[in-house]
């Protein structure tokens, strides 16, 4: 048994390669192998997303405040609220983050595979952003 105590794990800022905007990642658990589960909870400032991305095993998204916004490849872009659960399959591609006006919360749960659990592919654009491209 391990007891991760609150506040003993370090925030960090979501990597400019990665993000667009201001977000903070407050990392969860990340177990070593052979478990494959990590989590974070991950707070995005407003218009603050990621880049567009897949995930190897999926991706469970689990909002706990403030009000965001996601997509996937091909897809509408859908707000999302506290309480909402978001599910990405696996290697689909997808973004998400904060509303234009609110910051959004998420905690995100994802698996690794062997090269990583996140494969980060281009920025997502303003107009990509804001539903006009």
């Amino acid at each position: 048994m391990d007891i991760s105590k609150n506040g003993t794990r370090p925030s960090n800022p979501g990597p400019d390669d990665f993000f667009t905007g201001t977000v903070r990642i407050d990392p969860l658990f990340n177990n070593d192998d052979p478990a494959r589960t990590s989590g974070a909870s991950v707070t995005f400032e407003p218009k603050a997303r990621t880049a567009w991305h897949t995930h190897p095993y999926g991706q469970t998204l689990i909002v706990t405040a403030g009000s965001g916004l996601v997509q996937r490849e091909g897809g509408p872009i859908e707000a999302i609220n506290p309480g909402d659960v978001v599910w990405f399959p696996p290697e689909e591609k997808h973004w998400h983050g904060a509303g234009p006006d609110t910051a959004m919360t998420h905690i995100a749960v994802q698996e690794k595979a062997e090269d990583g659990p996140v494969t980060w592919m281009e920025k997502v654009t303003d107009a990509q952003y804001e539903g006009r491209e």
